[in-house]
């Protein structure tokens, strides 16, 4: 038989993981790359030249002098949080089968609770909008459901006359 090649595709080691993005540096030049593919591109002027300042981590452009930093105008703007942290966020977003809930994330970051509801919320956003730009296309096969709940006294499952297929 053969085998599901969805359900068999490769992911991502922990250890795989690790070894690319185990450090802040890693994640930080990482996330550079995904920001500005084509190198650093000033937010006014376009412009491609620029410096970092020593005292702060900011990108400064050396023809208009428009300061910013790598995280302004992404997710990660205004994020306490550490880029190892968001990088393993992600990554246990997007591995784990049947998701993973806010608790867990925090379990598993090591950080508050409400911490990984926001981290989770922000890559859940993220991902609806890059989804809602790619329809879907060809045969498509959905599993069907039922919305409603159990009246009191009445027929359970799905023949319950308060259930509306969708």
């Amino acid at each position: 038989m053969a085998r599901n090649k969805i359900q068999f595709q490769k992911g991502m080691s922990l250890v795989e993981f690790f070894q690319r993005y185990g450090q802040e540096g890693q994640c930080r030049d990482q996330f550079f790359k995904w920001r500005w593919p084509n190198g650093f591109e000033c937010p006014l002027c376009c412009c491609r030249e620029y410096c970092t300042l020593k005292t702060r981590e900011l990108y400064q452009c050396n023809r208009c002098h428009h300061q910013t930093s790598l995280t302004s105008g992404t997710i990660l703007e205004a994020s306490k949080l550490p880029f190892t942290i968001w990088f393993l966020g992600m990554f246990l977003m997007t591995q784990t089968k049947n998701g993973i809930s806010a608790m867990e994330l925090s379990r598993q970051l090591g950080v508050s609770y409400n911490a990984a509801w926001r981290l989770k919320h922000k890559l859940m956003q993220v991902m609806k909008e890059r989804d809602d730009s790619r329809p879907l296309q060809g045969h498509v096969q959905l599993d069907d459901a039922y919305w409603g709940g159990e009246k009191h006294g009445g027929k359970r499952g799905r023949g319950s006359a308060n259930k509306h297929p969708f």
